[in-house]
């Protein structure tokens, strides 16, 4: 019973991380003068770094004991959050999400494989996975609550704060833990580097083309950078004897169909959470508490339509549970393109994240089912790994294409509209403050369409490359 504790608490930590701090963005932003494009790598240096080293943490615990590594990634991660809850700057602050990626990459996958350690197969290890999983539902919501408690009522910095207390207890309960026997091989460090460093560079040029100009010549450097480290990364792994992601997953159309539309799934709803929580404190001037309770009606969409969900793809392929869910999303961000500075939350903002949500819920169990469809047992690690690093990449990419995106188009109705925000608050002045609110909903409202349009071609790819049946949806991995 403590091994679970221990292992949960870890993984609620772990997922809290991911939306505490989305409702504290606005705070961060005025406490340390960050623009919006800035604004956008706390949320990135986390994704990009959690998801390009996850599949070398889950490796790690393998070769060196999963419980030592575990460790390890708890001690990076808590550190971590004390170097960002005391950073000056929001360069110290950016570098802390880093290092906090780094231990959730090491952690969370190790502290799944430590389930498998601690729990005997059959109903006592199914229990555990239960719990495991519900965590990320729980932590989801608990950090949405929490964040706005922290933030409107101590101070921003407590939503990276919290992870002390946490970290210190789960490090104390690791003593009850059981280690597994080591695997053999190597750890693809150099691999991980290449695609971790290739992903950075390439959302570094993103954010700088859209506030520099797309000709600046270290956008076009860091652009041609990031081809080239993708590029020796995908060689790499092709190459190797013991590769961190075995191309030979992605041979199945299936398998190959599911990431690309998790990929696509991560990128609308790093967004969604990103410009809801912007729009919510900026335009309709909730406080990060009223924001937090404000997202209940997502979280309840997404938890009731993936239990309906779990029970369709027993019935049906999972090609016709996920696609009209997702078709369903994109009609939810449809109607949040048409928010504006007035729109009242239970008549336009709460029905519109509740469909949302619903569309989104639905698609998640078949989308996970076939990520690990049919995988030959010595591929299920990598597999089961790269669900998530589909979903974390896709965020990160898509949150600061977006970012750039939304910040042109509110500029292109007021110039630097977040800078004139602020300037309007500090000088009382309400004129140029309800300019700069419509000009930021503008901006939103275009980032929501294009997410829309992200989850149509999920929706298609879905439908259209994925052709597995309902069976073999349910099928579990290949010996």
């Amino acid at each position: 019973m403590i091994a679970l504790l221990v292992i949960a608490a870890a993984e609620l930590m772990v997922v809290l991380d991911a939306t505490i701090v989305n409702i504290a963005l606005p705070s961060i932003q005025s406490g340390l003068k960050m623009s919006a494009g800035d604004l956008a790598w706390v949320v990135n240096a986390y994704a990009v770094t959690f998801g390009g080293l996850m599949l070398l943490g889950g490796r790690a615990g393998d070769l060196f004991g999963r419980r030592r590594v575990f460790r390890f990634g708890i001690v990076v991660f808590v550190l971590a959050s004390v170097l960002g809850g005391l950073a000056p700057n929001s360069g110290l602050l950016v570098c802390a999400r880093v290092l906090q990626g780094v231990g959730a990459a090491v952690a969370a996958p190790t502290a799944l494989a430590l389930i498998a350690t601690n729990f005997p197969e059959g109903k006592e290890r199914n229990r555990a996975m239960g719990t495991y999983a519900a965590m990320a539902g729980v932590g989801s919501t608990v950090g949405l609550i929490l964040g706005g408690v922290l933030t409107e009522y101590l101070d921003w910095r407590w939503v990276l704060l919290v992870n002390i207390p946490i970290g210190i207890t789960v490090l104390a309960g690791t003593t009850v833990l059981g280690e597994a026997d080591r695997s053999h091989g190597k750890l693809d460090v150099s691999g991980a580097a290449a695609g971790t460093a290739g992903l950075l560079c390439l959302i570094y040029a993103v954010t700088r083309g859209g506030q520099q100009g797309w000709a600046d010549w270290l956008t076009l450097t860091c652009f041609a950078v990031a081809a080239v480290l993708l590029t020796l990364f995908i060689v790499r792994q092709a190459r190797i004897e013991h590769p961190m992601l075995p191309l030979r997953i992605f041979k199945d159309r299936n398998r190959a169909g599911t990431y690309a539309t998790l990929f696509l799934v991560g990128l609308g709803m790093f967004a969604t959470f990103y410009f809801l929580t912007l729009y919510m404190q900026h335009v309709l001037e909730y406080g990060a508490v009223r924001t937090g309770l404000a997202y209940l009606p997502f979280s309840a969409g997404i938890g009731m339509m993936a239990a309906i969900g779990s029970r369709l793809v027993v019935k049906l392929p999972p090609r016709l549970v996920a696609a009209p869910g997702l078709v369903v999303a994109a009609a939810g961000m449809l109607w949040l393109s048409r928010l504006t500075p007035h729109s009242s939350y239970p008549g336009a903002l709460m029905p519109a994240m509740f469909v949302t949500a619903a569309g989104l819920g639905s698609s998640f169990v078949p989308l996970t089912l076939g990520a690990v469809r049919g995988v030959a047992e010595r591929d299920s690690g990598s597999a089961s790994g790269m669900l998530n690093t589909a979903q974390q990449i896709g965020g990160a990419l898509g949150l600061a294409t977006l970012a750039t995106l939304s910040t042109s188009f509110a500029d292109n109705r007021l110039p630097r509209a977040d800078e004139a925000y602020f300037s309007g608050l500090s000088r009382h002045d309400g004129a140029l403050v309800a300019q700069a609110q419509e000009a930021m909903t503008y901006g939103y409202t275009r980032a929501f369409i294009v997410g829309a349009l992200v989850f149509a071609v999920a929706a298609l790819i879905m439908a259209v490359v994925v052709n597995a049946g309902r069976q073999e949806a349910s099928t579990g991995p290949e010996s």
